[in-house]
């Protein structure tokens, strides 16, 4: 609208009134009001110990604790997500053989505790005390020993692994049924191989449906490490914070501690998840720009109007003009 002319009134302005949110102002003051209160036992309660949580973070066996966590924790994660990306392939097989297959995996290590089979796996070696490999009811060619092979971290992870395979299996297979199958039939009609679909088509938008709860998972997957006692493995960052507890009869300052490098592992396990999720979500879940073609940028430009041209236009629509 022109208000330089003479002939138009001037223009009455609208007196708007912000909208009041006392439920705001409300529930911020209870929230603040308890974590005052919460900062404050904290601060002043003396049976925190926090002297014997500054004691106690760097200590050596604390620090070995939170290596070989990470330790157990991205070994079996990488043992559950190759197997998971091969069940759920085989999940959505056509052979009849392949699918059952894989139910039967899945429904097998859903289906019992996983302290359960940490304890199969520590005690695999009364099981079966040596592998062997040869015929069926034939000869053998070779064995060993199983306590050789399947030590106590291999324990440890083959337990986690397997036990996060079947849920990671259920998360894979999800993320590859929420692709349309038009995708697939479209780039078929384009003459693309299936392995070529499989990996330029249809992984990176199921991708998007996948690394929010794999990356829960992940998250699961540290804390559960603590359950390897049952093997045992006694190196993680639990058991080592216990041991501490129970020599100095402190157990409140340990678990702070234990507390604090779990929260800062998991921090940093959330971090990485945000650029990966930020990766796959490109133009869809708007966490990050798409990339601009710089082509494409500088032909859309070519094609808009330009500055000199836009009196023209007007100029065909006086009525616009008016409102």
């Amino acid at each position: 609208m022109d208000t330089h002319q003479p002939d138009h009134a001037a223009p009455v302005l609208n007196n708007a009134v912000p909208v009041r949110h006392p439920g705001r102002w409300v529930s911020a003051i209870i929230i603040l009001g308890a974590l005052a209160l919460l900062l404050q036992s904290l601060v002043t309660n003396p049976n925190f110990r926090w002297d014997v949580v500054g004691t106690y973070i760097l200590d050596t066996k604390v620090v070995q604790g939170v290596g070989w966590t990470l330790i157990l924790t991205v070994s079996s994660m990488v043992l559950a997500i190759v197997l998971a990306i091969l069940l759920a392939f085989m999940r959505q097989s056509e052979n009849p053989v392949f699918r059952w297959s894989s139910w039967t995996w899945v429904w097998f290590f859903r289906g019992t505790p996983v302290y359960t089979q940490l304890i199969f796996w520590g005690l695999i070696s009364v099981l079966y005390p040596k592998i062997t490999a040869g015929v069926p009811f034939g000869p053998d060619f070779f064995s060993v020993d199983t306590s050789v092979v399947i030590t106590a971290t291999a324990a440890a992870i083959l337990g986690l692994g397997l036990n996060e395979s079947a849920y990671l299996a259920e998360i894979f297979r999800a993320g590859l049924k929420s692709v349309d199958r038009g995708q697939m039939e479209a780039a078929e009609a384009l003459g693309m191989g299936k392995t070529k679909i499989m990996w330029r088509i249809i992984l990176p938008q199921a991708m998007r449906v996948i690394v929010p709860p794999t990356g829960n998972e992940t998250i699961g997957m540290l804390k559960t490490t603590s359950l390897v006692l049952a093997v045992p493995f006694t190196l993680d960052l639990t058991f080592a914070t216990n041991t501490l507890a129970n020599r100095t009869y402190l157990p409140v300052p340990l678990l702070i501690v234990a507390a604090i490098w779990y929260l800062v592992i998991t921090s940093l396990l959330m971090v990485g998840q945000h650029f990966i999720e930020a990766y796959y979500g490109k133009g869809v879940d708007n966490l990050a720009p798409a990339a601009i073609n710089p082509a494409a940028a500088k032909a859309a430009a070519a094609v808009a109007p330009s500055a000199a041209a836009e009196p023209a236009l007007k100029m065909d629509f006086p009525e616009e003009e008016a409102k």
